[in-house]
């Protein structure tokens, strides 16, 4: 069964209770519920991570390419304008990767139109909410 990791950064434990005009009122556990749904319809086995630290994520990343993951989805939050350590993790992994983001990033604040960590992954899906991480999924799920 092929194993595609969803990983998310700083911030997103706090979905439902952070700036819900941005991001909704669902939660992290609604978004693992939906993509659980998912994943059964698609054939798929699912890992979830979320760690408010940087370090955290690039050693994540790490074990997911030793243990050869097919995919990984990941939104990287604010890290994504920020850290080039996390490009190179992502970059390093080789593991087909798709970055999401719930909100539009490239219609908000000018330090969040540009995406750091977006060059080293496959494609970025921003603006659609938690739709866009279903969206991945299903592109991972056929690739």
């Amino acid at each position: 069964m092929k194993k595609i990791a969803i990983l998310n950064g700083p911030n997103l434990d706090r979905l439902g209770k952070r700036e819900p005009e941005i991001y909704g009122r669902a939660t992290l556990r609604d978004l693992e519920k939906r993509l659980r749904v998912e994943a059964r319809t698609l054939g798929v086995a699912l890992t979830f991570f979320q760690s408010n630290h940087e370090g955290a994520l690039i050693d994540k990343l790490g074990e997911l390419a030793d243990r050869r993951y097919a995919g990984i989805i990941i939104n990287p939050g604010g890290l994504s304008h920020t850290s080039i350590a996390l490009r190179d993790s992502i970059a390093g992994t080789a593991i087909p990767t798709i970055e999401v983001h719930i909100s539009n990033i490239r219609r908000r604040e000018p330090f969040r139109r540009k995406s750091m960590t977006a060059g080293a992954c496959a494609a970025m899906i921003c603006g659609q909410g938690l739709p866009g991480y279903v969206r991945a999924l299903r592109r991972l799920a056929k690739s």
